[in-house]
């Protein structure tokens, strides 16, 4: 009983100060663009917002403990329930992003429609270290391939510098859209996985307004976002059943 008043002490010191301090702490994974930022700050014009890059399990533990108001993390079975003791967190998926793959510009593939696993199989490959988080979503897609195994130049810990690889290397990876950079080419494959981008955040930390607005305000941006990669938008406005959390942004753009 009492570790457990203790925790809850420890929890209602960290919202207080929260308040007081009206700062607005938001985590993000991999790289985080200014825009995203600035997007916050808009939709919390009276708060003052900071963002974090972090790891994805580092975010929800940082949400957890009070540190972050909320994240954005790639994978919904990143954020386990809480144990005894532990404050609760709820989720919204902003985004369902299908995994493609990145070659560099002009490579023979890149005019490709979409990729059968047959055009995989004689690529050089940067993969993912294996305490990355999109690791298992890689290496379910690879049991698809042929059964000849894949050369590997280098295992990346993280989507830019596979993209460097891919780019400096003319190496091929796996990756989201979102998760490439402007100096690639993205190509579609078949059949390919899809991965969850969720919004967490500490149960009963905002209210039902604002938490409205945070929501809203980072699926219109992941939309602004995905503007920039023409061929992915392309694919989103012509597949917007495979987008249903961004339907009305699809319809509307």
């Amino acid at each position: 009983m009492l570790t457990e008043l203790v925790q809850r002490a420890d929890m209602v010191v960290v919202e207080a100060a929260a308040h007081a301090n009206k700062v607005f702490r938001f985590g993000n994974s991999e790289w985080t663009p200014p825009s995203l930022h600035s997007a916050l700050q808009s939709s919390l014009p009276r708060t003052e917002v900071q963002t974090e890059t972090l790891s994805p399990t580092a975010a929800v533990d940082a949400v957890r403990r009070g540190w972050l108001s909320a994240a954005l993390v790639p994978c919904m079975s990143l954020v386990e329930p809480a144990e005894r003791g532990e404050p609760a967190l709820d989720t919204a998926v902003i985004a369902r992003e299908p995994v493609w793959l990145a070659v560099p510009q002009g490579h023979p593939l890149s005019a490709e429609p979409a990729l059968e696993a047959r055009h995989l199989a004689s690529l050089n490959w940067v993969r993912y270290a294996q305490d990355h988080w999109f690791h298992p979503i890689e290496k379910l897609l690879f049991t698809r391939f042929p059964r000849t195994e894949p050369e590997v130049l280098h295992y990346a810990d993280g989507h830019h510098e596979a993209m460097n690889w891919v780019r400096d290397a003319h190496a091929a990876a796996l990756t989201t859209p979102t998760g490439a950079t402007s100096d690639v080419c993205l190509v579609p494959i078949s059949g390919t996985e899809s991965t969850e981008m969720v919004m967490v955040w500490r149960s009963g930390s905002f209210g039902r307004a604002t938490l409205a607005r945070l929501v809203e305000t980072v699926r219109r941006y992941y939309c602004a976002y995905a503007r920039t990669i023409p061929r992915y938008w392309a694919w989103m406005k012509d597949n917007p059943a495979d987008f249903p959390e961004l339907l009305h942004y699809l319809r509307t753009a």
